[in-house]
């Protein structure tokens, strides 16, 4: 059996690794198209890790990657039986995890046509000066909901467009302002019951229909809104504030998870964090006093007229 392994080593050796590397010594073309082509597949592997890292799909992969170890080693060693079922195996297993880790895996075809890998400078920072904006008035929105345990679902788009979500609600085009936020929940009104889609710094819809997270993703005591909002935030990036209708309290939904109970200060922290931080060349300010000041005007402003 060592003779065995021995000799495939040694033959493995010989056709492939010492041949290929004679080859490139001939061609110096063929050997910058090698590096090239190895620098490709790393940098491809790297945006795959990054987009899976820290989803479900994170521990399947890790899994995948031991049965492939294990199916190698079994035809190394010429264990046949085992070798022909593993083979099975991941012959069927890649149509199953299609099927499975289907929304996982459209989420990350989609990042992968988005700016987000397509543009190496950062986008202008009068937009993200106003996106900033618009994050502090969800925030105060949200936070005056919370007050009065007012039930709201608000769904920031990032770089994937959801415009499938955006066509089930009723169209808006409006600047996104805390009391239209908070007009737009007020229960037993014609678009209280829905959720509201804010794209490019507008509200541009609401009463929209979101899809559903899997009873087994999602706590049993929270309601369908947080449900809505695991889905949608699992099927693109989209980043979901959940206003709870029964305790008040705020939660943020983003790649598939929920945190839930948050305080005012840290909902604009995880909102600047996510939208701002990852999207624009943002600048260290102190947030805090940032928005106070924001706050103080935005109240001063609306209490004179």
């Amino acid at each position: 059996m060592g003779r065995s392994i021995s000799e495939s080593w040694i033959n493995f050796y010989n056709e492939n690794i010492l041949t290929k590397f004679q080859n490139l010594t001939e061609n110096p073309f063929g050997l910058f198209t090698t590096i090239l082509d190895i620098v490709i597949v790393i940098f491809l592997l790297y945006c795959f890790f990054k987009i899976v890292k820290g989803s479900r799909a994170w521990q399947l992969i890790k899994g995948i990657a031991f049965l492939i170890i294990i199916t190698w080693l079994s035809s190394l060693l010429n264990l046949k039986i085992l070798n022909s079922i593993l083979t099975g195996i991941m012959n069927w297993g890649v149509i199953a995890i299609i099927v499975i880790f289907q929304p996982e895996l459209r989420r990350g075809l989609e990042q992968l046509g988005t700016n987000k890998f397509t543009k190496f400078f950062g986008l202008d920072s009068d937009v993200a000066t106003k996106t900033k904006e618009d994050i502090y008035k969800v925030v105060i929105a949200a936070t005056e909901l919370s007050k009065t345990k007012t039930g709201a679902l608000i769904v920031i788009e990032r770089d994937i467009n959801i415009q499938d979500i955006i066509a089930t609600g009723v169209p808006m085009g409006s600047e996104v302002s805390p009391q239209l936020l908070v007009n737009i929940f007020v229960p037993k009104t014609p678009l209280h019951d829905g959720a509201v889609v804010i794209s490019n710094n507008k509200i541009v819809a609401a009463a929209c229909v979101l899809p559903l997270a899997n009873d087994a993703d999602i706590a049993k005591e929270l309601g369908t809104r947080h449900r809505a909002a695991i889905g949608i935030s699992k099927e693109s990036d989209s980043v979901v504030v959940v206003v709870s209708e029964e305790t008040g309290k705020i939660s943020i939904a983003k790649d598939g998870t929920l945190i839930a109970d948050l305080r005012e200060d840290s909902l604009k922290k995880i909102l600047i964090s996510n939208i701002i931080t990852k999207r624009f060349a943002d600048k260290k300010v102190n947030e805090n006093k940032v928005f106070f000041n924001f706050k103080q005007k935005f109240f001063k402003k609306h209490k004179e007229e």
